[in-house]
């Protein structure tokens, strides 16, 4: 049988402090978006001061907080900024600032940036990686980690080869963690889990922002924690990019941007309101 199913698309022009009033409690599945960070983009969106960066931001993540659902992530892309020759601590604090209003701090993943060209200053080496960081309202949040697996790789040519005594049986850690493996269970498998460390190249080829991030850093965490139809945040939205490749995951979403200009580029980008022609699957009878 055939149906029609809607999938939204919609870019707003303002500060997501004010436009998420217009939504209700626990509407979103998943927050993902890369605010300006301390002290950059001061010509476009302010260049937030370190010291001021955790004031600025804990009351619109009070929103973040009320319209996601309890079993919603939010994601945030953020990165420490140096200042007199030391890193500002204003990520760590803003990290407790959020725990301090509900959020749990579940997990933090690493963005390599693999394309990184090198660098340095008197003092330091030239950052190749930024943080991601996971929020949940509740431990019980939906994540489907099957959706981003990876090729098994060359390790298990050979590990897989040489099975000893304790990859047959479950190993448990000699350092009383609790946590255990079994080799073996990995045999014959194409496919395994990541790890928490992204190696995705930034993005070179737009030109419309300051600080576009790739399209594949939204899919990955788009992929893991919704699935069709859901609602994607991006209250930062930018040029559009995590509602374009929502929009191509057949997930609804909204973006955000202070920005009228960005706001203009990404609605080009999107079709607001799309028609699509869905087939349900067949039911059979066991008899």
């Amino acid at each position: 049988m055939q149906f029609m199913r809607t999938l939204e698309c919609i870019i707003r022009n303002g500060d997501c402090l004010n436009v998420l009033q217009d939504y209700p409690d626990n509407f979103f599945d998943l927050i993902v978006t890369s605010p300006p960070y301390a002290d950059c983009r001061a010509k476009t969106y302010g260049g937030i001061a370190p010291d001021a960066y955790v004031k600025w931001f804990l009351p619109r993540s009070e929103q973040f907080l009320r319209v996601l659902k309890p079993t919603g992530t939010f994601v945030l892309n953020i990165k420490e900024k140096v200042v007199n020759g030391e890193r500002h601590t204003y990520v760590i604090e803003l990290i407790l600032g959020l725990r301090q209003q509900g959020w749990l701090w579940t997990e933090e993943f690493v963005w390599h940036k693999k394309n990184c060209h090198p660098g340095k200053w008197p003092n330091r080496f030239r950052d190749a990686w930024e943080r991601c960081l996971q929020f949940n309202k509740t431990r019980q949040f939906h994540m489907y980690q099957e959706e981003v697996m990876v090729p098994m790789g060359d390790w298990a040519k050979t590990r897989l080869k040489r099975l000893g005594p304790n990859d047959v049986v479950r190993f448990n850690s000699q350092v009383g963690s609790g946590f255990g493996k079994n080799i073996a269970n990995w045999v014959g498998r194409d496919k395994a889990y990541p790890s928490n460390v992204l190696h995705l190249a930034t993005e070179t080829g737009n030109r419309n922002h300051s600080a576009t991030f790739p399209r594949s850093l939204p899919e990955w965490f788009i992929k893991l924690f919704t699935k069709e139809d859901d609602w994607v945040l991006d209250p930062f939205v930018g040029c559009g990019t995590t509602c374009e490749v929502s929009q191509q995951l057949g997930r609804n979403s909204v973006g955000i941007d202070i920005m009228e200009h960005y706001v203009s580029i990404a609605k080009e980008k999107v079709t607001e309101k799309q028609m699509l022609l869905c087939e349900e699957e067949a039911q059979y009878n066991e008899n």
